[in-house]
């Protein structure tokens, strides 16, 4: 038995402006974007900002200019409109308020003035009993009069949702499969909070079925939290949604990726120059099985999407893995576009030369400084080499450089003709001298983008400096 629906699905995404986009939560939007693009349907994006103390617009802004940067546009959403607006939680407060009143006048949602300390104190009794802890039903019974009297004390009620006694939540989950709840170790939970906001169990449920979402898909932590919002949206008479969680992502140490891992969020990956569609190819196979290994372009994802084929495993993010794509993909851009990506104004010569030695912006760097500035203090393996050749070579190097106009070729059969030396004896004291480095781009033509002053000055140097 399976939930792939195999029609067009309306998915969505529904962030909260209180930091920068996660990686998980981007793969998350990449494969609910995916799946809309694959079965025709729609993508839509809803801001989930009804905790007031913590959202920001500059969050909101950010998540949203780093969705487009990798693409993921959305056909509804708060900059598009859409016929289920507002897509801001914030703005959806008369909506919530009608739910909230269908639900007291059915005695489906009730007032609950216990503190945070009365349901410490519960929990605690609760474990040491050997019972889930889980709301006692305190305030389910109060009457009218016992309800006034908590008021005139000052007690601000949250509104919590009265869950139905003895009944089965069934569903199928799209990566999990059938999914069985009973309501009674449920207890009953918070739909509005005491200061007037809705809780995210309530204005997360009842958003998606009024926006027409078909399709949820989220982490499997919010797994458990699904059958608490289909009792919500049976007791409103609301459409219900497919649902399907996915693995969390993991750092390579197995554990829930987290800042001590490095860079967890698609701006920091952006900010240090990775490309959009190499980010994009990594997530794509963080837990989905597709039926292609190598490099995708991202029209070609939705097609190669397999939402059969999520996995319920955690996934594990490697930057190793980022890299890869990352040479992948920058192995396809044009020259122009390549020194486009780098934001410097260097030669395509230059470009051409160095970059199958450059992953991410920065790499050029010391190559841009081997062609025109100082080069950086010389690791050990190039110390080695420098004394191992001796000030004498790069004597007669230099003199043999007077002679050579720039060409490489030349160069090396005057300096061999001179010292002897030959093969790596000859090639590599010259690399080190000339470029700082014992590997990298083709020796010959970063000599042609040199000054003579400068191979001149690098040749002295070594010659005068023991």
């Amino acid at each position: 038995m399976s939930s792939i629906n195999e029609s067009p699905v309306i998915t969505r995404f529904a962030p909260s402006p209180t930091g920068a986009l996660h990686l998980g939560n981007a793969r998350t939007a990449l494969f609910s974007h995916l799946w809309a693009r694959k079965s025709g349907g729609k993508f839509i994006l809803r801001i989930e900002d009804t905790d007031l103390t913590r959202s920001e617009d500059r969050f909101r802004e950010q998540l949203m200019a780093d969705m487009r940067w990798l693409g993921l546009d959305w056909d509804e959403g708060p900059d598009v409109g859409g016929g289920s607006g507002p897509y801001c939680q914030a703005q959806r407060g008369e909506f919530y308020r009608s739910l909230y009143q269908q639900l007291s006048a059915g005695d489906l949602a009730y007032p609950c003035y216990c503190t945070a300390e009365d349901l410490e104190l519960s929990r605690k009794l609760q474990r040491m009993s050997g019972k889930p802890p889980r709301y006692a039903g305190t305030c389910r019974a109060l009457t009218a009069a016992q309800r006034a009297e908590r008021e005139a004390r000052g007690l601000k009620p949250t509104l919590r949702f009265a869950v139905p006694s003895d009944q089965m939540i069934e569903f199928i989950d799209a990566v999990h499969g059938i999914q069985r709840f009973a309501s009674n170790d449920i207890g009953d939970f918070i739909i509005r909070r005491e200061d007037g906001t809705p809780a995210f169990f309530f204005c997360n449920a009842v958003d998606d079925s009024a926006m027409g979402v078909t399709q949820v898909l989220r982490g499997d932590d919010h797994l458990t939290n699904t059958p608490r919002q289909i009792m919500l949206l049976n007791a409103l008479g609301m459409p219900i949604p497919a649902y399907g969680h996915v693995g969390l992502l993991t750092g390579e140490d197995g554990a829930p990726l987290s800042k001590r891992h490095g860079s967890t969020s698609v701006h920091e990956f952006r900010e240090r120059g990775f490309l959009s569609i190499a980010v994009l190819n990594q997530l794509f196979r963080l837990g989905h099985a597709s039926d292609v290994d190598g490099w995708l372009s991202a029209e070609e994802m939705p097609k190669h999407f397999r939402p059969q084929h999520l996995g319920r495993a955690p996934a594990r993010f490697e930057v190793s893995q980022l890299m890869h794509w990352q040479k992948e993909s920058l192995a396809r851009l044009s020259s122009e576009d390549f020194r486009a990506w780098l934001g410097a104004d260097d030669s395509l010569e230059f470009i051409n030369l160095v970059r199958h030695n450059v992953v991410l912006p920065a790499d050029a760097a010391p190559w841009r400084a081997v062609v025109q500035g100082d080069l950086a203090p010389l690791g050990a393996e190039e110390r080695h080499v420098i004394e191992a050749a001796g000030t004498a070579f790069f004597a007669e190097a230099a003199e043999a450089y007077e002679q050579s106009k720039g060409d490489l070729k030349v160069l090396t059969q005057r300096v061999k003709e001179r010292t002897g030396r030959k093969g790596p004896d000859l090639f590599m004291p010259l690399r080190v001298a000339l470029t700082g480095q014992a590997h990298g781009p083709e020796l010959a033509q970063l000599l042609k983008l040199m000054s003579p002053e400068t191979v001149r000055q690098r040749l002295k140097f070594h010659a005068q400096n023991p």
